[in-house]
């Protein structure tokens, strides 16, 4: 294959991140962010969740392995730093932090990075979750 045989990525179709409780991840992150249950199944003894925004730009699936060893998440390992949110501006990420405190959820000021504003938090199995408002 060629580069000529290829053609640009048009984004990001969906994230998958594995939890240690689908019964606690799933109605925070509908809670916290929004999202609305797309399905729910079990295959080969493996449970996931896929959830999406109201606009469809957004799907994030969960997953809960049996194997699972309920270790919190840590960014510090191979694989998965953190998940960045775009907001479209500042007044909506102040929105957003005005969320999380209504859900209880602790999260950093908001901080100037070079990309823009950005509002750092976790969720229930210490993933870091960031959005982030244009400069």
């Amino acid at each position: 294959m060629t580069t000529e045989d290829t053609s640009d990525l048009t984004g990001v179709h969906h994230f998958a991140l594995t939890v240690t409780d689908l019964a606690r991840s799933t109605p925070w992150y509908e809670r916290v962010l929004g999202l609305t249950v797309l399905r729910q199944v079990e295959v080969a003894g493996v449970s996931f969740v896929t959830l999406h925004s109201a606009s469809d730009e957004l799907i994030l699936t969960l997953y809960q392995h049996p194997a699972n060893r309920r270790e919190p998440f840590q960014e510090t390992r191979t694989g998965l730093d953190h998940i960045s949110f775009g907001v479209a501006s500042r007044a909506e990420l102040k929105q957003w932090r005005e969320r999380l405190n209504d859900n209880g959820v602790e999260h950093s000021p908001v901080a100037e990075d070079p990309f823009g504003a950005v509002l750092v938090f976790r969720d229930p199995d210490n993933i870091q979750l960031e959005l982030v408002a244009p400069e």
